[in-house]
């Protein structure tokens, strides 16, 4: 957080303010220590039939559950990380960029500052990217949040539900949230469908001789409502997680879906990250397959700098610009050898047609 966020928690509405952010997650922390009883207590022990059967529904369902929690309470707790000194402008470099006549000068200063920094992206006008808030020189992809009240590194956006900005640290086990907390769900409904049928069949007041559900107390609701809360979830997740994992594809943040982002070559682009979508999926989620569906930090890149498709192209044309010459001289080779098996029947048949070859003396020589 930053130091303006510091100040206002020290004053009384600024605690307020702090406390009232995370009512979201508390709700959704509620929701789930419910459901989790109405389906381990109401569903499994008291309504199951079925030991077997029971077994196995808790265990896929504790599985879901705590890869769900354990997602979505690193998206929580990771920190948004903090952007090193070397990137802050001193002070009378400030005062005499705000004291400066004119944006020409403005964009001298910053980019006679900005000039050993690992920066592409630039604004409108051409000049390296300043936060008059945080005093620093922005790095590439990074945003100012008015509710962190700092610089957050490929910041996506401020999500109320985790009480924290989605960023270059915790992009992976938001996406990995929104994954499991659809499969939570969805699991969820489909193993509460026979119950949720069960219910319309038997009636609100008529006794169940097959103990499908206890008509007598308050297990037939909870079984109820968590099929149709469920059901409303998911619904709602399969849109955003599927909109995360295009963007995820695409090496688009949201911010940069609704702005692209203007670069010091090539102006303004969308597709200026784009490396390929089995390279754009290892930037977020890392090399190593072993670690893509845990909530484990392994995306590529330090949060400062990122590879372009701009310098994916230059990459590759050098690469062609190496291996021509020894194409060129491959087929010059080729070329060559087969004008020499061209001429070899030639000569045979000539000497065919003529007997044998003139024999030269010495003396005529």
């Amino acid at each position: 957080m930053g130091n303006d966020d510091h100040r206002r928690r020290k004053t009384p509405c600024g605690f307020c303010m702090s406390v009232f952010k995370w009512i979201p997650v508390l709700f959704i922390t509620a929701v789930i220590a419910w459901s989790y009883y109405a389906y381990v207590v109401e569903l499994c022990i008291r309504n199951s039939e079925n030991g077997i059967g029971m077994v196995f529904m808790l265990l896929f369902y504790h599985i879901s559950l705590t890869l769900f929690m354990w997602s979505y309470w690193r998206t929580i707790m990771t920190s948004v990380g903090q952007i090193p000194e070397q990137w802050r402008i001193p002070d009378e470099e400030v005062t005499r960029l705000f004291r400066a006549d004119s944006p020409e000068t403005q964009k001298r200063i910053l980019n006679n500052f900005a000039r050993n920094l690992p920066v592409t992206n630039r604004t409108m006008n051409g000049s390296v990217r300043f936060c008059e808030k945080c005093k620093i020189v922005k790095p590439d992809r990074a945003h100012h949040c008015s509710v962190c009240s700092c610089c957050v590194l490929k910041m996506d956006h401020h999500c109320p539900w985790v009480n924290n900005c989605v960023n270059f640290y915790n992009y992976k086990f938001f996406v990995l949230f929104l994954g499991y907390a659809l499969v939570y769900c969805l699991y969820v409904a489909f193993t509460t469908l026979h119950d949720f049928v069960q219910f319309w069949k038997v009636g609100a007041y008529e006794n169940n001789a097959q103990g499908q559900l206890n008509s007598g107390g308050m297990g037939r609701f909870h079984i109820l409502f968590l099929f149709f809360i469920a059901i409303m979830f998911a619904i709602s997740l399969v849109s955003l997680f599927g909109y995360h994992i295009y963007l995820v594809l695409v090496n688009r943040t949201t911010l940069e879906s609704f702005r692209a982002p203007i670069f010091r070559v090539g102006g303004p682009d969308k597709n200026g990250y784009n490396l390929g979508r089995f390279a754009n999926f290892c930037e977020v989620f890392g090399d190593d397959w072993q670690y893509w569906l845990l909530p484990v930090f392994s995306s590529r890149g330090d949060g400062y700098s990122f590879p372009t498709s701009s310098d994916q192209s230059r990459a590759s044309a050098t690469t062609t610009a190496v291996a021509s010459p020894v194409q060129r001289y491959d087929a010059m080779g080729e070329t060559a050898s087969s004008s020499k098996k061209q001429q070899r029947p030639a000569a045979g048949r000539a000497t065919g047609s003529g007997g044998r070859r003139p024999h030269h003396s010495s003396s005529q020589v």
